[in-house]
């Protein structure tokens, strides 16, 4: 999208104001403290998602169902790329407020900026859309690992056609009269319209549609589980809680992803709000604070650092390989967990 994706920064706005009262940006006391927040949360991100990865690639997290370990090893791939692409980008050019790196690199880096930002959220997708198949049709488990494979690779490849038209809309137009030059999508739109469509567009892709499915395929499972345990209590079924209907593991790994879901929404929802808003009236920039704009944006990479949380909170392994880390040497057996029962695939009624 244009960039507003950096929207708080006036100079990273892609239609560049009349220039003859126009005066460059500097780097504002609120910018400072976006640097400052945005640079605790990149170390954060960093370790935390660098540390999961080994875990699930190398470490205990081995043990997890071969159809989830490519979902999580995407989400964190994806995660990694957010923290490594879209935070040092956002940190350095808010500290040098205008464009440095030349036309190609500003090309490139607006086109991974949105792919990483797509990705991210089509991960979570799929993510929620194997969650519904399992849940929904757990005697159906054995192909779960060629289907989730399908729709990763679906992910992948959507993001990056998605975000292609960044490397064709972008590029760095210099301001003579002020020595200032900056990397906008100035002069690629006849319209003011055209932009706002095109932003528009992908704000559907990056979060209505992906709120839409996860929406639906999280209320699907609610009502499945809510159809069980109607079952049960008209004795229907055996005598089991409502827990042990749906295995234990499988149930652990659907709060879980809920979690990490209802993250994304909650941390990206105010900074797109802002964003519409921004869209249609412009002038919005004049009646709202500075800090406002920078504090959402900064809210909205907290995400990057939910993820390996959430996953910690419900993954003993994952604490364990961290503890087997600080101690330098093997702790005690980790409690069972869901990535302790053996793969799904063994038994139909075994964990999703």
């Amino acid at each position: 999208m244009s960039d507003n994706t950096s929207l708080p920064s006036v100079s990273n706005a892609s239609l560049l104001p009349p220039l003859t009262d126009w005066r460059a940006p500097s780097f504002t006391p609120a910018a400072q403290a976006r640097v400052a927040a945005t640079t605790v949360l990149f170390l954060f991100a960093a370790v935390s998602n660098l540390a999961l990865l080994i875990s699930v690639s190398r470490g205990r997290g081995r043990r997890l169902a071969s159809h989830l370990r490519p979902l999580i090893i995407s989400l964190v791939s994806a995660d990694l790329m957010m923290t490594f692409i879209v935070m040092p980008l956002d940190m350095v050019w808010n500290v040098t407020v205008q464009w440095y790196a030349g036309d190609g690199l500003c090309k490139l880096l607006c086109f991974l900026k949105l792919f990483a930002m797509q990705t991210s959220a089509f991960i979570l997708v799929v993510i929620s859309l194997d969650r519904h198949h399992a849940i929904l049709h757990p005697l159906d488990s054995l192909n779960a690992h060629q289907r989730n494979r399908r729709m990763l690779l679906l992910a992948w490849s959507l993001s990056a056609l998605i975000a292609s038209p960044q490397l064709f809309i972008f590029r760095t137009v210099k301001v003579k009269s002020v020595d200032f030059t900056q990397c906008v999508t100035h002069g690629s739109f006849h319209e003011r319209w055209h932009e706002t469509a095109y932003n528009m567009f992908h704000f559907v892709t990056l979060y209505v549609i992906p709120l839409l499915v996860m929406s639906c395929c999280y209320t699907c499972i609610l009502i499945e589980i809510n159809r069980q345990l109607h079952k049960s209590t008209e004795g229907e079924s055996l005598r089991r809680s409502g827990t042990d209907m749906i295995p234990k593991a499988r149930m652990k790994t659907l709060k879980m992803t809920i979690i990490i879901v209802l993250s994304f929404v909650v941390c990206w929802t105010p900074y797109y709000l802002l964003g519409i808003w921004y869209w249609f009236q412009p002038e919005m920039l004049k009646v709202t604070p500075e800090y406002i704009h920078h504090l959402l944006f900064v809210f909205g990479n907290l995400n990057t650092c939910c993820d390996p949380v959430i996953y910690g909170l419900y993954t003993p392994s994952f604490r364990a390989d961290l503890a087997r880390c600080w101690r330098c040497r093997t702790p005690a057996e980790s409690p069972r967990s869901l990535d302790r029962i053996p793969h799904e695939n063994t038994s139909p009624t075994r964990p999703a």
